[in-house]
Formats: C-alpha cells, sequence, structure tokens
C-alpha cells in the first residue's frame, strides 16, 4: 500500500506516519505540506491512498481532489473539524478522520482502504455497512445540520416510524432514519433493546427496579425512565446478571 500524506502541519504528519507504521504493508513515498507541493508528487508517486487534511495554505484538500485525474488514489481525510464532513464523502472519500486521530479508527480505515476495490455489478445486492467501535463516531443529519456524534456518548434513540430522536450527552438530534437501522450497526456490547420504541446505551443506566408482569424500569444518569418489555427484561436479566 503506497500511501503519501498532505498535511500542513510537521507535527500531524510524524503522528501519522507514526502510527502507520503498525502496519508492515504500509510504504510512506511521500508528504507534501500544501497542494502547490502535492500535485505534482501525487503525479509523480502514484499511491495507493493519500491521508488529505482540508485547511492548507494556498488551497483546500477538496481542491486538490478537484485537480487529479482518473483513476484516483483512495483518500483518508484527515482533520481538525467535523464541518467538511458530508462534503468529503460526497467526493467519495473513504473515511473521515478527526484528530487527534484514535488508533482504533485509523485501523478500521486502513483495512478499508487495503481491501481490493469491489466490482460493480448492479444485479448483486451491496455488501451490509460494518458494525460500528464503541469507540467510533457517527455521522448523523437532520434538516439543517451534519454531525459527528461519539457512539459511547448516545445514551438514548426513539423510533418513531422512519424517524428516530438520539438523546446525547450535550444534544438531542432527529434523523430521517429508522430505529432497525440504527439497531444494526450500533455495538450490541453496549446498545440493548428496550422495547419496540427504544434502544438504550447500558452504560447509562443507573440502576433497575421490576416493573409489572415481569418488565424492569431502568433509571437513566440523567433521570430519564425507560421500560424493558417483558421479553427484553428477560433478555436483560440473561444477559447482565451473574
Amino acid at each position: 500500500m503506497r500511501i503519501v500524506l498532505i498535511d500542513d502541519e510537521y507535527l500531524a504528519r510524524k503522528e501519522l506516519r507514526a502510527l502507520l507504521g503498525d502496519f508492515p504493508d504500509a510504504e510512506i513515498v511521500g508528504e507534501a505540506s500544501h497542494c502547490a507541493e502535492a500535485l505534482p508528487l501525487l503525479k509523480r508517486t502514484r499511491p495507493d491512498l493519500i491521508f488529505l487534511d482540508i485547511e492548507m495554505p494556498g488551497g483546500t484538500g477538496f481542491d486538490l481532489l478537484a485537480q487529479l485525474t482518473e483513476p484516483r488514489p483512495r483518500v483518508i481525510f484527515v482533520t481538525a473539524y467535523d464541518a467538511h464532513a458530508l462534503r468529503a464523502f460526497e467526493v467519495n472519500a473513504l473515511d473521515y478522520l478527526l484528530k487527534p486521530i484514535v488508533p482504533r479508527r485509523l485501523a478500521a480505515a486502513y483495512r478499508r482502504a487495503a481491501s481490493p476495490a469491489p466490482i460493480e455489478e448492479k444485479s448483486k445486492t451491496p455488501p451490509p455497512l460494518p458494525i460500528l467501535g464503541e469507540d467510533d463516531q457517527v455521522l448523523l443529519r437532520d434538516e439543517k445540520h451534519c454531525v459527528f456524534v461519539p457512539v459511547n456518548l448516545i445514551r438514548l434513540l426513539e423510533g418513531n416510524g422512519n424517524h428516530t430522536r438520539l438523546v446525547c450527552e450535550q444534544r438531542e438530534i432527529e434523523v430521517y432514519r429508522t430505529l432497525v437501522s440504527f439497531e444494526e450497526r450500533l455495538p450490541k456490547s453496549i446498545f440493548l433493546r428496550a422495547n419496540r420504541a427504544q434502544l438504550v446505551n447500558r452504560l447509562f443506566i443507573k440502576k433497575v427496579d421490576p416493573w409489572f408482569s415481569g418488565s424492569l424500569k431502568a433509571i437513566l444518569t440523567d433521570g430519564t425512565e425507560v421500560e424493558f418489555s417483558r421479553r427484553q427484561a428477560q433478555l436483560f436479566r440473561e444477559r447482565m446478571e451473574l
């Protein structure tokens, strides 16, 4: 895997170089600190993958991508800002890593970059999206905003038809996605189905009390009460009790 690092901060490139040292097949063939320097470097080295900053002197990472011809190397954005996330995925970025880089997130992004590009077949069903890890971040978009939220800070999810309301540490956001679609991707190590309409993060459960007809009532750290149905209460006991 031939790699080029493009970032105007030397220390950021140094840190990324050190982290990529954990991958034996990663070969860093060049570094650049701005777009004018990066363009001839990319033409000369023809890397498989570039780690690309966005805010740089003399032009953004998006400006650089617009000047590249196909076939273009795979791109992983590495930036301190989450404001450009939606645009990054619109230009088919492989991933979007926020500084400071979490090694686990880098490893997941690198594995995707190192995997062979899928052969497009119109009749082939697309592969399922990977399950998120506890240390990952999820990109959420409502009618006005697009934000990154750490998975482990999502306290509660409440479904209402095709919409889901996510209650996080410092915000609430409603998105046009079903609760089931979130359940399929969120890590089952911390997210529990409470009833037909709610998923709860067990890290935020303060205590659990017996409730009617074999159900349970969970009290979250912020005082929110969540009722586990009898079926889900049984699964909760089997999973959480000694």
